[in-house]
């Protein structure tokens, strides 16, 4: 699009157009002299057959000049990208052996750059590269675990800049949903952005914030690949990136005018746990496979050390960023374009603080890093950030709590996860280990401290006012939707709350967003309408739950009834007269029939066996009664 915009005769072909449009691609480069001068393909295409034979007649006509392969780092199985369809490419050389070939890449280590040379089999190939460096952005990183609340900290750093452009990523799309709202809700110019949203809805933001109808983008890292908007001022990472080739590639989307800009990072403990956690997952089950499988996990483990490494150092962060592409250079050339050649005394007291607050942490516990992250990497669909198959889903399961936290860690212990413990289990059993600790720990170390993970009455009302505001934009959206919208947002917030809050913010703020998303892209009136309607409790309801019974009051309650309806089955057998709505039990003083006396057992069995030893004498005597005998019989078939 933007070629054609400057007057280039460009195409691409891809699964996402019509067939006509494809096949007018194909008769134009089928032409003695094709009007298309660059045509954009994926590698998958390139491996196929067809298309393979069709390059081969282009360059027979001697109209093919160039093959150019963007992304170059794509290739390698030791950059932060690899695609394996990549890997095919290198038959471009051996099919097509006098045409150039140019590979193109901004996030390349040495290792890297000789693996692309050395895949697309190029012979002694020009080499062409430029500094990493980029002196127009200042890096800066903020310490999550020192912040009262990090959503307020940014909002005030994308207000203070003023209406700029920015892009915002994050590791999960609930996040970007939650942190896009508040952002909103200050007055931000801003949308949300990821594969949880349907097409039209992604293409509808992309746009709006292309045309500067938006300034910010709160997305996960897939947003930003191809997109050559110059005036990006702000790149902010709100949770850790998994490699310093990804970091420099997304913060590298800011300030491409060469104009001041800035790239900021939001440290947390939490995040970093978590990582090193799946990553943890990675590496054990690419233990079993092949010795280049486990070579790379631990590149991904090294790789990210990198970016705890340019998080809680002291030293320059440019410094940091352009050795890990392999540049050596002295920490003069920052010239102060980073928070700690800036404020070295500030961030050597942030750190301090950090080391501190992270010993407490330890001292007083575990950290919740799994009631987050485990249930996406159970099923495989973490966010974008894991390059998986995400396709939005609307399950919502309840969190169990029916099993003793220190029973199991300590079963989980002593098995050690035997060997056939599936992977799923042993996550289950952990992370539900951890929220029964949380819910069940002794309230003596926590007298005197607030808890910042509670669910205050003000955190509540915001979320219904969050509710309230996506339902009425459901009204405008679809025109008629009726409900009653306060009524609809209690009994949404109050689902939410139910089943999660005493489980902690993260869940009740992921069970929120979760609901915003729903409403903000379900395409059906009838489906909110239906899915509000099975959150109306009756009063009859309402008194039952006011009651909750204990257990022991149950079990007795469920005795008393299995008694009365024995006795009201006898009564009826023996009374005819009785209503059978009538309860009868067996201690009122109206019961005056007795009830017959229970057998013995060996009274039982010569019962039964008396009773079998007529039946066949009944039958018997039945048959002979209705069956006509062998005379009549003979005389039947005679006639």
């Amino acid at each position: 699009m933007a070629l054609k915009e400057k007057g280039i005769a460009a195409e691409f072909l891809s699964s996402t157009q019509t067939s006509q449009l494809r096949n007018k691609i194909h008769e134009d480069l089928d032409r003695g002299q094709p009007s298309i001068r660059l045509l954009y393909v994926t590698p998958e295409l390139i491996a196929t057959s067809g298309f393979m034979s069709k390059l081969k007649k282009i360059h027979g006509r001697g109209l093919l000049n160039l093959i150019a392969v963007d992304e170059a780092h794509c290739i390698s199985s030791w950059g932060h990208n690899f695609r394996p369809s990549y890997r095919k490419l290198s038959s471009l050389r051996n099919q097509l052996q006098d045409v150039p070939i140019l590979a193109l890449t901004a996030t390349a280590i040495p290792k890297v750059q000789k693996d692309v040379i050395d895949s697309l089999n190029l012979q002694n190939p020009l080499v062409l590269k430029s500094s990493f460096n980029r002196p127009n952005i200042y890096y800066e990183v903020r310490y999550k675990d020192l912040m009262d609340d990090a959503y307020a900290d940014l909002c005030d750093v994308l207000k203070s800049a003023g209406d700029v452009c920015a892009i915002v990523y994050c590791l999960e799309r609930t996040t970007c949903d939650d942190l896009s709202t508040h952002l909103s809700k200050n007055g931000i110019s801003c949308a949300a952005y990821h594969a949880g949203l349907n097409n039209k809805l992604r293409s509808s933001v992309l746009d709006d914030w292309i045309c500067s109808k938006i300034q910010v983008v709160v997305a996960t890292v897939a947003f930003g690949m191809g997109i050559d908007r110059k005036d990006v001022r702000i790149v902010c990472h709100f949770n850790i990136p998994k490699s310093m080739e990804a970091f420099y590639q997304e913060s590298g989307r800011a300030g491409r005018d060469q104009l001041p800009s800035r790239s900021l990072l939001y440290y947390g403990v939490d995040d970093r746990k978590r990582m090193e956690f799946i990553l943890s997952i990675a590496e054990s089950k690419k233990l079993q496979s092949s010795d280049s499988q486990h070579g790379l996990s631990k590149k991904s483990t090294s790789d990210f050390n990198l970016m705890v490494e340019y998080c809680e150092g002291s030293g320059c962060r440019r410094k940091k960023i352009l050795e890990s592409f392999g540049e050596e250079v002295s920490a003069s050339l920052c010239k102060k374009s980073c928070d700690a050649c800036k404020h070295p005394n500030l961030v050597a007291k942030y750190l301090e603080e950090l080391t501190t607050a992270i010993a407490v942490r330890q001292r007083n516990g575990f950290s919740k890093i799994l009631s987050s992250s485990t249930d996406a990497f159970e099923n495989e669909n973490f966010s974008e950030f894991w390059k998986r198959n995400d396709e939005a889903s609307g399950s919502e399961e309840d969190i169990s709590d029916s099993e003793d936290g220190f029973e199991v860690a300590k079963g989980i212990s002593r098995s050690k996860f035997s060997k056939k413990t599936g992977i799923n289990e042993k996550i289950e059993l952990l992370q539900r280990a951890e929220e029964n600790y949380y819910r069940n720990k002794a309230h003596d170390k926590q007298a005197n401290k607030p808890d910042k993970n509670a669910i205050s009455g003000a955190l509540r009302e915001s979320s219904k006012q969050r509710l309230l505001d996506a339902l009425k934009q459901a009204h405008q959206r679809l025109g008629d939707l009726k409900v009653d919208f306060e009524a609809s947002s209690t009994i949404l917030e109050n689902e939410c709350f139910k089943k999660y809050g005493k489980s902690g913010k993260s869940f009740y703020y992921s069970q929120v967003a979760s609901k915003v998303r729903w409403l903000s892209t379900t395409s059906s009136a009838a489906e909110i309408t239906n899915q509000i309607g099975t959150g109306i409790t009756s009063p009859l309801e309402n008194i039952t739950r006011k009651e909750e019974p204990s257990p022991r009051t149950v079990s007795a309650m469920l005795h008393d009834e299995r008694k009365k309806e024995v006795n009201k089955v006898i009564g009826e057998q023996r009374c005819g007269d009785i209503e059978s709505k009538t309860s009868v039990k067996a201690s009122t003083p109206q019961m005056q029939t007795k009830l017959p006396a229970i057998p013995s057992f060996s009274q039982f069995v010569n019962s039964r066996k008396s009773k079998e030893m007529q039946q066949p004498k009944a039958s018997e005597e039945k048959e002979h009664h209705h069956s006509p005998n062998k005379h009549t019989k003979k005389r039947m078939r005679l006639k």
